[in-house]
């Protein structure tokens, strides 16, 4: 079912609306901006954005210090923790959760970056090289892939690398280039893109969205779920369960998640995990929700197709 009426079957809602209309996350009435407050990662986030901007450094690690206990995992929330430590010229700290926001994202093209310029203003020159080889890595493997859309954002992370490294001071300021940190209002306008690049199987483009939209707003599992679920569509099995699991730990009864990581189950084979998510929901749905029929669907039809064989 295209996912523009499967989200607004799980709202309830009746579809005379055009299909890149903004929809939300199943189990979630509302965007980001507005479900954030019962999501403590996601509040504590913001409020270390916000303390980086007035150049509050210690409230701000101490924000994301909080975000991170509840979401230790979350790649942006450790990467904006070492952007702080980077304007308070704490390298070898800031070197840390960079490392840390590349090992869980090995994709995140700022937090390569960032590790680099850190590593050089440390004096550690072959280890600033080595990050801007696996830069130049990325590079090479996103000219080679039709779904990539970070091909500008590397190029220009690795010109801001070698003219550090070449002693041009090439990057004054560190962090994201983006100026939508705190603005929850365009926060949700990212989402809501996403969502619509969604509904036309656009789903690298929206990838796009989504992270960004994350960098907004840190760690929430609308978010989470959705970038699951894109990368899910590209065959990114094993990157879309990392972020299925993220979802589920910060939102243990999202019934989204629950059903798209059931989904998923059941395209890589893994049916009695799938009815395991299956009798999750169910649980969660006592007098029975769309996620739960979906889901049942998906199961019925992939029993039919192997007594079919």
């Amino acid at each position: 079912m295209p996912p523009i009426l499967k989200t607004a079957l799980a709202l309830g809602l009746v579809v005379a609306i055009p299909a890149t209309a903004p929809l939300y996350a199943a189990g979630s009435r509302s965007s980001p901006s507005q479900s954030t407050p019962q999501y403590d990662a996601a509040e504590e986030y913001q409020k270390g954005v916000k303390a980086l901007e007035k150049a509050d450094y210690r409230k701000a690690e101490k924000a994301f210090k909080r975000s991170l206990r509840v979401a230790p995992e979350d790649a942006n929330t450790q990467y904006m923790l070492g952007v702080t430590y980077m304007r308070t010229e704490q390298f070898g700290k800031a070197v840390k959760r960079f490392e840390r926001a590349v090992n869980t994202d090995a994709d995140m093209v700022l937090a390569h970056r960032d590790l680099a310029i850190a590593y050089v203003q440390l004096d550690e020159q072959e280890k600033a090289q080595k990050v801007l080889g696996q830069m130049k890595a990325l590079q090479a493997e996103c000219r080679e892939d039709a779904n990539c859309a970070e091909m500008k954002d590397l190029d220009e992370a690795v010109m801001a690398v070698e003219s550090e490294l070449a002693g041009g001071g090439g990057t004054a300021s560190y962090g994201p280039y983006m100026k939508v940190l705190a603005d929850a209002s365009r926060g949700d306008a990212l989402y809501s893109d996403a969502i619509a690049l969604i509904n036309q199987q656009r789903y690298a483009e929206a990838l796009e969205h989504l992270d960004d939209a994350a960098l907004a707003f840190g760690p929430h599992p609308d978010i989470l779920t959705y970038q699951g679920f894109a990368n899910r569509k590209l065959k990114r099995f094993d990157v879309a369960e990392g972020y299925y699991g993220r979802a589920l730990a910060l939102a243990p009864e999202h019934r989204g998640a629950w059903e798209y990581y059931g989904e998923l189950k059941l395209e890589r084979g893994d049916m009695a995990g799938a009815k395991q998510h299956l009798a999750r929901l169910e649980s969660l749905c006592s007098f029975g929700c769309y996620e739960a029929d979906e889901l049942g669907r998906w199961i019925a039809k992939a029993e039919a197709q192997s007594s079919a064989l």
